[in-house]
């Protein structure tokens, strides 16, 4: 097999040396050899080793010190202690100073190779728990919401706040704000972060349908249930469930979801066995539940049973300060996914973004920069690649400089800078534009 893991052999006879090391690059392993202890402690300060066979009879230093030695520089570091049957017990004072195994000499080569495939796996097993527990991190870092605004700083902390209890959240924001996202940070800061977040979007599920998908349902139940199914509330159970835009449930939906949230018993439509989950529910709207209790659209009990801890996203336009934040995120984000080179933002390009109202919100901002990485050229995103023209057109300029100002640096940027295109576009020669430029200290940003 073909693998990348590294071996050292330390062994004062070369015999031993040269037929394990035939072995194991036999098999594919990368493998050096050492004859005593004081080389091999230069090799492993210049080189990483995976797996390291260590004799116990040593010159000089013996097999026992040096394994305490690796331990030392490494914990990581699997060692594997040689012996002869009479020293059996040394090799067990080995495996309690941290040795993970040891092989008796004279060798058996498909012991020897199944052991260090053991090793192997071990290796292996170990890497992808860190990178896991890396990737675990990093979702569960709540500063990777993009965001500095008091606002968001609020929310965040409301995060923190709540993230580590098994509180019911409800989330309130307009449409784009990123409701979903906050919940996820929710999700991914709880004890519950080791099961995935179960969302639901209710305002996409037809009320017909919204039963079985909370509930499941029993094989026979309706027509075309050919199959029994789990529901969100099944699935959900040790982890979070997020109900989206809970507003828009039924009255009769909303009296089983008060009686599923208080006892977390149900039962599959369909059937009669009744199961236990145990979930915690966040959810989210982007209407005042409030005014609808109000107005009698939504459950009283139901409202209080979710409404425990309460968070509210700000709209874009009351956090200005985190348009930049935003645009560069997602600059870098599609630039990458495009594979075109990085780019930033030019300044009348922010400035326009800052100064444009975004009804969409984030989910909007996001949708704009896309756009611009694909339709644009170059490594800055201009303000010719945004559909924000019209807005920018409608500004009212303090003097006809000013106005003359930004009008040839739109040219200049719609004709990508080029001077004789632009200067004809403009309807004056490449003198006066060059004048132009020279007066008003225009730059390519």
């Amino acid at each position: 097999m073909d693998n990348n893991l590294s071996i050292l052999i330390v062994d004062d006879e070369l015999s031993v040396r040269d037929s394990l090391s035939n072995w194991f690059l036999e098999d594919g392993y990368n493998v050096d050899t050492a004859e005593d202890a004081k080389v091999a402690l230069k090799k492993i300060e210049a080189f990483n080793f995976h797996i390291i066979l260590v004799d116990i009879k040593l010159p000089g230093m013996d097999g026992l010190e040096l394994n305490r030695r690796i331990k030392s520089i490494n914990e990581e570091t699997i060692v594997i202690v040689m012996t002869a049957f009479a020293s059996v017990d040394s090799a067990v004072e080995a495996l309690k100073d941290g040795a993970y195994d040891y092989v008796c000499k004279p060798f058996d080569p498909d012991a020897v190779s199944h052991l260090i495939r053991n090793a192997s796996k071990s290796i292996q097993l170990s890497q992808e728990n860190l990178s896991l527990q890396e990737r675990i991190e990093s979702l569960t870092n709540i500063e990777a919401v993009v965001g500095k605004s008091d606002g968001m700083l609020k929310v965040l902390e409301q995060v923190r706040q709540v993230a580590d209890t098994d509180s019911t959240v409800i989330i309130h924001g307009d449409s784009g704000t990123g409701k979903e996202l906050i919940a996820k940070a929710i999700h991914m800061n709880s004890p519950r972060r080791f099961f995935p977040m179960v969302t639901v979007h209710c305002g996409a599920i037809a009320e017909s349908l919204m039963e079985s998908e909370l509930f499941g349902h029993e094989r026979g139940a309706f027509t075309g249930a050919q199959y029994a199914r789990k529901g969100k509330f099944e699935m959900a159970d040790g982890a979070t469930l997020f109900l989206d835009e809970i507003s828009t449930i039924s009255m009769k939906m909303q009296i089983e979801l008060l009686r599923v949230l208080e006892t977390k018993r149900f039962t599959r439509v369909g059937g009669n066995r009744e199961f236990k989950s145990d979930f915690r529910v966040i959810c989210a709207t982007n209407r005042d539940l409030k005014s609808m209790v109000e107005a009698g659209e939504f459950r009283e009990d139901l409202f209080y049973r979710l409404n425990v801890f309460s968070i509210v996203i700000p709209p874009l336009r009351e956090r200005v300060e985190d348009i930049r934040l935003l645009a560069d995120h997602f600059v870098k984000v599609y630039a990458e996914q495009m594979n075109k080179p990085t780019r930033h933002l030019g300044k009348r390009a922010l400035k326009a973004l800052e100064n444009y109202e975004f009804p969409g919100n984030v989910r909007e901002l996001e949708n704009l920069i896309e756009r611009a990485i694909v339709i644009g050229t170059g490594d800055t995103v201009r303000l010719h690649d945004l559909p924000l023209e019209k807005y920018a057109a409608q500004s009212t300029w303090e003097s006809i400089q000013e106005m003359e100002h930004h009008h040839i640096v739109s040219i200049l940027e719609k004709y990508d800078w080029n001077i004789s295109r632009s200067a004809k576009a403009l309807g004056v020669d490449r003198v006066t534009l060059y004048s132009k430029i020279k007066k008003y200290k225009i730059n390519k940003d």
